[in-house]
């Protein structure tokens, strides 16, 4: 960009990893809404911060009050959104933080944008949940709203969800619960020595 200059901090990256003694990754959630993205992230972020790990966590409704509240539900709204995210991601894990995201996040072209930003730290975690278990749970009564054409470009009634085809972590939500899907995060940040 024109006029616009890096600017070179004197503590790196690999400082803050010292000092917190932790290994920074960014931990990408995604999954239909209602799948239990935003629990289990809820969950585990309370698990790593009584390991004593430092942790932020960036969830599809908070950002939305805030950073992206000037997005609609477009797709180029959703791009925009998620780019953002990415960015901020991005900053946390450079800044040697265990970053969680919790988005929808329905195309997969998102989602590989994001992981080659952040490169071999970035560990995309599929939700996997049934649609009707989802229209279920329902947390937040949208499936009706879409089911009732109030809602349009719904992910999962009337815009594509592109399911992750090898992500390093697949949970089926339907068949596991919050703390089994934690445990199961768990292990796998402890056998790559992120935690």
């Amino acid at each position: 960009m024109k006029n616009i200059v890096w600017h070179e901090h004197k503590i790196t990256g690999k400082d803050k990893e010292n000092q917190l003694k932790q290994t920074p990754c960014v931990l990408w959630f995604t999954g239909l809404s209602g799948s239990g993205k935003s629990t289990i992230a809820v969950e585990l972020e309370k698990r790593l911060y009584e390991k004593g790990k430092f942790t932020v966590l960036l969830d599809g409704d908070n950002i939305r009050h805030g950073l992206c509240s000037d997005l609609g539900f477009s797709v180029e709204d959703r791009q925009e959104n998620l780019r953002r995210v990415r960015e901020a991601a991005k900053l946390f894990y450079d800044n040697a933080v265990i970053t969680m995201v919790s988005f929808i996040s329905p195309f997969a072209e998102d989602r590989q944008l994001a992981r080659k930003l952040v490169g071999k730290d970035f560990i995309e975690i599929f939700i996997n949940c049934n649609i009707k278990t989802c229209e279920k749970r329902d947390p937040k009564g949208l499936y009706k709203k879409a089911r009732n054409g109030e809602i349009k470009g719904f992910t999962g009634i009337d815009q594509a969800y592109e399911e992750p085809e090898s992500p390093e972590i697949k949970i089926n939500s339907d068949q596991t619960t919050p703390e089994a899907a934690v445990e199961i995060i768990i292990s796998y940040l402890v056998e790559r020595k992120y935690i």
